[in-house]
């Protein structure tokens, strides 16, 4: 039950690095971005072509991957996102889910079907016994790396200049700008950073997710069922969403197989008959 409990924790803290973005754009941006599991891909596959054709070690891939997805989302909000802000939510969707598509199409005509795997390094191989509990050190490795992640994203948002910049242009975006704020700059790195967060999710969850072309689509509906869940007025919420997700589905498919991912899609209609805003959203939250 532990190590359950345990496997859980991990796959939760990746479905929150992979989500976290969305709940930025679409909490604190007010865009919904479903493309953004193809950023996500982009960093698995990143990793697994520096790896396999470049021999870049795998913690340098990492780094490599938040930086090319976030420079990738950056180019392609200045040049095509942003043209979409004012308009209605189902040209968000429409637009994003045909760059999903069109993503999809790409790798597998370019990189094929089949699926990829990444070769750890040794240092991140195998298990360990902690308590009676036996413990896997690459999933112990991205908890410690999910868990900084969700310190430093919260202090940023809630304790840093840029932080209050952003919340500011979200609210009011006229009166922002006639603060001396460049609304447009904020939006810009925001989106770059989420995209980031998104590649990088991809790099960490390539070896327990998995990863081919079909990646976005599989889990996009991991990605909304966590900012549903979690609300979107805070980077708390989508964590702690991400654990409880994480944590059911693990142990929904242990004992349950034959319901599949029945248990998540349960637990998130009955999070919201409850909370129909989130489980974790403020009251008055727009």
């Amino acid at each position: 039950m532990l190590t359950i409990l345990f496997d859980g924790l991990a796959y939760g803290m990746i479905l929150f690095v992979l989500a976290c973005g969305l709940a930025v754009t679409l909490g604190l941006m007010n865009f919904i971005n479903l493309a953004h599991g193809a950023f996500a891909m982009a960093g698995g596959y990143i990793t697994v072509l520096l790896m396999g054709r470049l021999g870049v070690p795998f913690l340098w891939c990492l780094p490599i991957a938040f930086l090319a997805t976030a420079l990738a989302g950056a180019a392609l909000e200045r040049t095509l996102y942003v043209h979409l802000y004012s308009r209605p939510h189902l040209d968000h969707v429409l637009f994003t889910i045909g760059l999903v598509l069109m993503a999809v199409a790409a790798v597998d005509y370019f990189l094929g079907a089949q699926q990829q795997i990444i070769r750890l390094p040794a240092a991140l191989q195998g298990r360990i016994e902690v308590l009676g509990i036996s413990i896997g050190i690459y999933r112990l490795f991205v908890i410690a790396v999910c868990g900084a992640l969700v310190v430093v994203l919260q202090s940023i948002l809630a304790f840093t200049r840029f932080g209050s910049r952003l919340r500011a242009a979200v609210d009011d975006p006229r009166v922002a700008r006639g603060l001396g704020i460049d609304v447009n700059t904020v939006f810009a790195l925001t989106f770059a950073v989420g995209s980031g967060l998104a590649g990088l999710g991809g790099a960490l969850g390539a070896e327990i997710l998995g990863l081919d072309p079909t990646f976005p689509l599989k889990f996009m509906i991991y990605f909304l069922i966590v900012v549903t869940v979690g609300g979107t007025t805070s980077i708390t919420g989508p964590f702690l969403a991400s654990i409880l997700l994480g944590v059911a589905d693990v142990a929904g498919k242990y004992y349950l197989p034959k319901l599949g991912a029945f248990v998540i899609y349960a637990l998130m209609v009955g999070v919201l008959l409850w909370r129909p805003h989130g489980l974790f959203t403020h009251r008055g939250a727009r």
